[in-house]
């Protein structure tokens, strides 16, 4: 009897924590890709929040300060980062729709999962990209 117990711990799977090699080589699918952004791109809404709050607040204040609130966003770098928060408020936006339309049970098969997946990293750079040529002043 133990060497039946011996044979059944053999043909159990082994599940190891990943190491830093494997996880660069680790492919994940499209979801799980716009799952993660959508979490990192929530975590930079919120501790950029102050930041928000207080561009809003120059721009609206008074004209005064909101000359100083061009002057704030007329440097590349501001630009830049601005950039990167409209980038996550659109995919956090279209990430959040695909979420509420998965919970509502459409969509939930693996290859929609997939396609709505790239549509939302698609709408999310591709409404990034036009924000961003207004923000530069190329549009």
């Amino acid at each position: 009897m133990v060497e039946v117990q011996q044979d059944v711990k053999k043909q159990r799977q082994v599940y190891r924590n990943i190491g830093l090699a494997q996880l660069i080589k680790y492919r994940l699918p499209w979801a799980g890709k716009v799952s993660i952004l959508h979490r990192i791109s929530g975590a930079a809404l919120f501790l950029l929040l102050p930041f928000i709050l207080y561009l809003f607040d120059q721009s609206l204040a008074s004209e005064l300060s909101y000359l100083k609130f061009q002057a704030i966003t007329s440097s590349v770098l501001i630009k830049l980062i601005c950039l990167g928060l409209i980038w996550s408020f659109l995919h956090h936006f279209c990430a959040g729709i695909r979420y509420l339309l998965l919970d509502l049970e459409i969509g939930v098969e693996k290859s929609e999962s997939n396609r709505s997946a790239i549509i939302v990293l698609i709408v999310g750079i591709a409404l990034t990209a036009i924000v961003g040529l207004k923000l530069f002043g190329l549009y």
